[in-house]
């Protein structure tokens, strides 16, 4: 069998010490720091996990990575300067809560300085007003055009788009909920399951979330219904909150 094939954790992390030891022979002194992320950071890796790795530099001008196979096992490493990646951490985008774990949960190999905690911190700083900005855009830039894509397949067709569609509206609904929390999601696989324990979830959000987690998407007329149901509780959660869909008539340029 080509990989991936199962590894223990042992030595992934055998591994990823190997990898940071070559890094540090390759870049020397312009390292600041190096830090494992994802599920190998967190303790939640599986047999068949890949390993990713930051390094930071100091005099690196544009980042990149470093992405290859053995054939047993997968590895990636993202080089990064101190300045893009703080910035990167700092910055609220629809989707902070699925990208942004990495850097609270950052395991440092090589981190003489600290600067995985600092970034952490600057991190975990940043104004709850920039969060409320990026769920009204949600709720403009995602949501509302999902909701006007159901509504051209329910009048046009075509229904084998709905199940994607469901998905989609289900994840940008947990997505607002994580902003809303400013809480982030361990993994892709558990978005959905985490924000069903959040609090003061919008009505129909529940059951949206259920029919798509049951994988039991072929009724179109369940799937219009539940995700019409959780726009409309949305709307409602939202205006209860303070986050407004703002209207205009004129082209706002």
């Amino acid at each position: 069998m080509i990989g991936p094939r199962k590894v223990t954790r042992e030595e992934r992390m055998n591994i990823a010490y190997i990898i940071a030891n070559q890094l540090l022979e390759k870049y020397g002194t312009d390292v600041e720091a190096i830090g494992i992320y994802g599920s190998l950071a967190r303790k939640t890796d599986g047999p068949f996990s890949d390993i990713e790795i930051k390094c930071i530099l100091n005099s690196l001008e544009d980042g990149f990575s470093y992405e290859w196979t053995s054939g047993d096992w997968k590895a990636e490493v993202n080089l990064d300067n101190k300045e893009s990646i703080v910035e990167e951490a700092t910055t609220v985008e629809e989707d902070w809560p699925l990208t942004h774990g990495q850097f609270f949960t950052i395991l440092p190999i090589y981190d003489p300085k600290g600067f995985f905690e600092e970034l952490r911190q600057k991190a975990s700083s940043v104004d709850h007003t920039i969060f409320k900005e990026a769920i009204c855009k949600t709720l403009v830039e995602e949501m509302y055009e999902y909701v006007g894509k159901l509504r051209n397949i329910k009048v046009q067709g075509p229904e084998t788009f709905l199940p994607t569609l469901a998905i989609k509206i289900a994840t940008a609904g947990a997505m607002i909920l994580g902003l809303h929390y400013q809480r982030y999601f361990t993994t892709a696989a558990q978005v959905l399951p985490e924000a069903l324990v959040l609090s003061n979830r919008p009505c129909g959000f529940d059951k949206l979330c259920q029919l798509v987690m049951s994988g039991h998407l072929y009724d179109s007329k369940r799937i219009l219904d539940a995700c019409e149901n959780f726009w409309n509780g949305l709307l409602v959660w939202s205006k209860e909150n303070g986050y407004i869909i703002r209207f205009s008539n004129c082209v706002p340029f």
